[in-house]
């Protein structure tokens, strides 16, 4: 398919900025956490920590009790409690580390409240059931298999060509579909296709996904203006970029492993890099 972009670092670059003396908290960008669970409490701390080292002036986060002292503990700078309108959220990131199947009334009813409002949201994993009847704009971060159960559900066959997969799941959901990968796939419902290969293999570990989903939530909490399917691909390659520095997979370096902290924490050295 010859109509995809490929995602440069001059792309990506136009989404960061340094904060100016008329930024304050909120002008850079408010994300809202619902994420994490018992069994998974990492998965809300590293989110968290993902959209505060991407730049968020603001973070709140809703998800599980049981993983409220983890993100405190991690990250004091956060804000626990319901929102209840007060903070001015511009993007929230839902369901990385949960269980579709393990949904209280409680939880399923504020994540319809969440996906049938009028701020974007990043759906990840254990919600991405969510996705065919979000009315809110959005994102769905499925990898392979998360996509290929979302394509089920949604009725659409395989098709031979990849990039008319993405692009046919996102056409029928109404939203925009980031399937990661190696060479991660982004479209919108008005066709838009982009690819993004920037990161390094050694993204391949338990968490970078939670981590992913922090990014796009605070890129896009920072730039109300642009298109959702233009923020999440700039999230995906700081993402990616992030990775192979913390990686040292660089210059044609063969790198070393990593874990996802690793990957939030290279989030600052990234942006500088984007910046400079």
């Amino acid at each position: 398919m010859s109509d995809v972009r490929e995602w440069s670092r001059n792309d990506a670059a136009r989404f960061f900025r340094a904060p100016t003396v008329e930024d304050d908290k909120y002008s850079r960008g408010v994300v809202g956490v619902r994420t994490g669970s018992a069994a998974y409490p990492g998965a809300a701390v590293l989110g968290v920590e993902a959209a505060w080292r991407t730049g968020a002036g603001f973070v709140r986060y809703v998800g599980a009790p049981s993983a409220v002292a983890a993100v405190l503990s991690r990250r004091p700078e956060t804000v626990g409690g319901p929102d209840a309108g007060r903070t001015r959220i511009g993007a929230w990131v839902i369901g990385s580390g949960t269980n579709p199947d393990d949904r209280s009334a409680t939880e399923a009813q504020a994540l319809r409240e969440i996906v049938g409002g009028d701020v974007p949201v990043v759906i990840d994993a254990g919600a991405l059931d969510l996705a065919p009847t979000a009315r809110v704009p959005f994102v769905a971060t499925p990898h392979g298999r998360e996509f290929a159960r979302l394509r089920e559900r949604i009725g659409i066959d395989g098709a031979s060509d990849d990039l008319a997969d993405v692009r046919a799941v996102s056409a029928a959901i109404d939203g925009v579909v980031l399937r990661k990968g190696a060479r991660t796939v982004l479209a919108a419902p008005d066709g838009t296709l982009i690819a993004v290969e920037a990161g390094t293999g050694w993204l391949a570990t338990a968490g970078t996904g939670d981590v992913l989903g922090g990014i796009v939530a605070a890129v896009i909490a920072a730039n109300p203006d642009s298109p959702l399917v233009e923020s999440a691909a700039a999230a995906v390659w700081l993402h990616g970029h992030a990775a192979r520095i913390a990686a040292a997979a660089t210059a044609g370096a063969s790198g070393h492993p990593i874990v996802a902290l690793d990957v939030a924490e290279t989030l600052p050295r990234a942006v500088a890099d984007l910046l400079s």
